[in-house]
């Protein structure tokens, strides 16, 4: 795989929480032109993108906002958890309750709670960047 694309309201917003979770900028440009109306099938777009990359440099995030037009919501706003489609992209972290505050100021905010599943992992999700779900891994030792 070569990456995981988001559609976002603020670039700038979303490039600062991807940062705080441990990405680093790739790249950052705008598209648009026939090809690019091509491509997703809506005439006349203008897009700004960020390419961000995993710390071990196998994976990549592909943040978009669509400029013109306007992205819409595709999902209800706090939408449940198993509603149907890509419902998260989990990120292993160092120390999630070092984390999340950090996160916080960013729209952050905690699904639930954090839990231990068994002695292998804490586990929590983070609604965040219009109801985008990221779910937080931390391995235990």
């Amino acid at each position: 795989m070569d990456n995981v694309g988001i559609v976002v309201e603020d670039m700038d917003a979303a490039v600062a929480f991807f940062t705080e979770l441990g990405l680093e900028v790739e790249g950052r440009t705008q598209v648009e032109g026939p090809w690019a109306d091509k491509t997703v099938g809506i005439e006349g777009i203008r897009c700004e993108i960020a390419m961000m990359r995993v710390p071990d440099g196998h994976g990549r995030l592909e943040l978009s906002q669509y400029l013109t037009p306007v992205a819409s919501p595709a999902v209800p706003e706090n939408a449940p958890y198993h509603i149907l489609g890509m419902h998260r992209v989990m990120y292993r972290v160092e120390n999630i309750d070092e984390l999340l505050p950090r996160l916080r100021k960013h729209g952050g905010e905690l699904v639930a709670e954090v839990v231990q599943y068994g002695d292998s992992y804490k586990l929590c999700y983070v609604r965040a960047l219009g109801g985008v779900i990221i779910g937080l891994a931390e391995q235990l030792d």
